[in-house]
């Protein structure tokens, strides 16, 4: 019998250190190419995880686009997404929603531990609104649409979302800048519901 291909969960270093993350491959990401090639100044512009994985992380790209593939080929069974005993758990550290498959299968992970809170960091409003007229969101996972536009705060999030994560200039917004470098470990604010709902960060240089 041929034995179930899993989904890969990535432990986090750095800023994320202490999370686990399962995340897939930007750099064949047909979204996430588009925008990082774009004429226009979005934060896609600045994109770490596009910069990592076609230098010094190189390493990583092999079991991130098997779970490209195995994330938005087919709806998965349970038997092949994982258990997750954290509390936090992050949702695409790496990479961008590729479809409405790999959606429904992040929803299914969350329904698979209800006792974990999931945090997914998103700019496709399209498949998450399309989802979400046929399955409910779960009451676990945590939607933080991404906005894409550089120093133009979304202080509202867009339907079926509950945060926005949004990008600055140092010298703009300063008093409002709540993402400032700490450790997600040390603040959680993106990872609980009863917390600030506008996440303001500077934009990092790579």
């Amino acid at each position: 019998m041929e034995q179930l291909k899993t989904v890969h969960v990535s432990r986090m270093t750095g800023k994320l250190e202490g999370f686990k993350s399962i995340n897939t491959n930007t750099i064949s990401n047909q979204f996430c190419i588009k925008q990082f090639n774009s004429e226009k100044d979005t934060i896609c512009k600045n994109c770490y995880s596009h910069i990592m994985l076609s230098t010094f992380r190189k390493n990583m790209v092999e079991s991130l686009e098997r779970n490209s593939q195995l994330l938005s080929t087919t709806i998965l069974h349970s038997q092949q997404l994982p258990t997750i005993l954290d509390l936090y758990f992050r949702f695409a550290s790496h990479g961008e929603l590729i479809n409405d498959n790999h959606f429904i299968n992040l929803i299914n992970i969350c329904l698979k531990n209800e006792l974990t809170t999931f945090a997914l960091w998103t700019k496709r409003k399209d498949i998450v609104n399309r989802v979400l007229k046929t399955i409910d969101k779960p009451s676990n996972l945590i939607l933080v649409f991404s906005n894409p536009i550089k120093s133009k705060i979304l202080y509202k999030a867009p339907k079926n979302f509950d945060k926005t994560f949004n990008n600055v200039l140092e010298n703009e917004n300063v008093k409002e800048q709540n993402c400032t470098g700490q450790k997600c470990k040390d603040c959680l604010a993106c990872y609980k519901f009863n917390t600030a709902s506008v996440i303001i960060e500077k934009v990092k240089k790579y």
